[in-house]
């Protein structure tokens, strides 16, 4: 849903802080392309879930989550085959324990990437005026600037995230991320929770998959119509086996972020289409994860970067806005968020937010949310909450 902003006086205009530093720390050479064919089997916690895995090409669904999809009267023989194309709603998936996502090789072809549609979260005047008296005045606008190339040399664990919603697919942005419980080979990508679950009114998306460095040479349209998959996607994709988000999110997440934005949030664990070795090891890069939740006023400038999809944008390219964040409130009951100012628009969602700690990058938020006028975004603080669901998904399903 798109409407105005609730007008407001807008902060002093500042001057843009340079992104160098930020920049320079993700500025990472990649390896060759390879990843880890390892598959999994435990059983998911609460905010957790199991996808199948793939070992011989044919779909794979351990025994109790196939139960459990026969009780939704989905036909597991069938999913590989389409069967995944039925949303009726009475049999889309929304339990944290009921996502699946069995990898389908060659599904996700250059044209189809280009043809998914940006995943939108567009607050309304309602939403942006209800906590106003905890948010600080609008930030000056800030252009978005592109990312030089190749991608792989200078924001090599930024990539996109494609998956499969009722209207078609559709893409968002993520980050490759460290794995503390298996430093080296981490196979963890942080991304927004509507970017893999429609929230209260909907379930989980489907064929969720992550290409790292998309698009790594910038190439334009009419340059990448007779792309092959290496162009387009150079260290391959990277299926999720298994995905967490928060639990406000998907009780509380709507159209318009609603009262899950706050924790719009998701950690991925991926698998290879082809290959080998992890994540990390096959880009060559992965980011720490800043979970002490600054204060906006402690947290100086930050950094988005993601593949904005909606016009003026077209979701081949990647972008950067770097700002001083203010505070955003959706109600005086929710955590407040962190907001910048950024002419990115949808695509973007799920993108990491970078601030410089210690010498160095690491990822503090993400996108989740922003106006009809794409003028600001903003990003939940990540806290115990975030942190714990990370440690989970390292702990239970890292290391696979």
């Amino acid at each position: 849903m798109r409407s105005t902003r609730t007008p407001a006086p807008r902060r002093g205009r500042h001057t843009v802080l340079a992104a160098a530093g930020l920049v320079a720390a993700l500025a990472l050479t990649a390896t060759a392309c390879d990843g880890s064919a390892d598959s999994a089997s435990d059983k998911p916690d609460a905010t957790s879930s199991q996808a199948a895995a793939n070992g011989d090409g044919k779909v794979k669904i351990p025994a109790d989550l196939a139960g459990k999809l026969k009780e939704h009267g989905i036909d597991v023989d069938r999913w590989k085959d389409g069967g995944w194309k039925d949303w009726d709603k009475d049999k889309w998936l929304s339990d944290a324990k009921d996502f699946v996502n069995p990898v389908i090789e060659g599904l996700w072809k250059p044209e189809r990437m280009q043809s998914a549609e940006e995943a939108d979260k567009t607050v309304t005047t309602k939403d942006a005026s209800a906590g106003q008296g905890v948010s600080d005045p609008d930030p000056a606008p800030v252009r978005a600037q592109a990312e030089k190339t190749p991608y792989h040399r200078n924001a090599a664990p930024v990539g996109k995230v494609f998956f499969d919603s009722p209207d078609g697919p559709a893409v968002c942005s993520g980050t490759v991320v460290k794995d503390v419980n298996h430093p080296g080979k981490s196979n963890l990508v942080w991304t927004a929770g509507h970017c893999v679950h429609a929230g209260g009114n909907g379930g989980w998306y489907r064929n969720i998959v992550f290409v790292p460095a998309y698009n790594d040479l910038g190439k334009s349209e009419a340059e990448l119509g007779n792309a092959n998959p290496s162009e387009t996607a150079p260290y391959g994709n990277w299926w999720a086996n298994w995905a967490s988000t928060s639990n406000q999110w998907i009780q509380g997440g709507s159209e318009t972020g609603g009262d899950g934005a706050a924790y719009d949030y998701a950690v991925l664990h991926v698998k290879p289409e082809q290959g080998a070795k992890s994540l990390e090891e096959t880009v060559g890069a992965a980011l720490d994860v800043d979970f002490s939740a600054p204060s906006a006023a402690e947290a100086a400038k930050m950094g988005a970067w993601g593949y904005p999809a909606a016009p003026p944008y077209n979701g081949l390219k990647m972008f950067k806005c770097v700002d001083i964040p203010g505070r955003f409130s959706l109600a005086p009951t929710l955590p407040t968020m962190y907001r910048i100012g950024c002419s990115m628009t949808g695509g973007s969602s799920g993108g990491g937010w970078f601030r410089v700690l210690n010498g160095k990058s690491v990822l503090v938020s993400n996108t989740s949310i922003g106006p009809a006028d794409n003028t600001w975004l903003a990003g939940p603080q990540l806290g115990r909450d975030a942190e714990a669901l990370y440690q989970n998904m390292s702990k239970t399903y890292g290391g696979r």
